[in-house]
């Protein structure tokens, strides 16, 4: 079964940085889609930034040229390196993956779900 743990999380004052991690597991051959996604209290779900298992990015423009994302395709790890922190970046993060493939007894195959999500990590901003 494919599950994504997120760590890294924590109080960080204005100004500072955080480096967030995703590990996948689970009989994991290849991801496509690995993904950061934010949810502050009373608000949706965003997309912060992805990143392409052939290292095609995107990130929100609320967070361009402070976060980075990265990714070790080897061991189906993603990172968030988060600079510059401000109040309103305060928000649990989550990761997600999509279109995942596996190993399985037939080879490799897509896993069954189109979408996995982490359990989050809290992010918290303020001084």
């Amino acid at each position: 079964q494919v599950q994504l743990a997120e760590s890294g999380g924590g109080l960080v004052q204005p100004g500072g940085s955080l480096r967030l991690s995703c590990a996948a597991s689970g009989n994991i051959s290849m991801i496509y889609f690995m993904g950061w996604y934010r949810q502050a209290p009373g608000k949706q779900r965003e997309l912060v930034s992805s990143m392409t298992s052939d290292g095609i990015t995107d990130y929100a423009y609320s967070v361009q040229g402070r976060f980075t994302i990265s990714r070790d395709n080897a061991k189906h790890t993603m990172y968030l390196q988060m600079d510059g922190l401000k109040p309103e970046d305060t928000a649990v993060y989550y990761c997600k993956a999509q279109r995942v493939w596996i190993r399985s007894s037939q080879g490799v195959v897509r896993a069954p779900e189109f979408d996995y999500w982490g359990q989050g990590a809290q992010v918290t901003v303020s001084s």
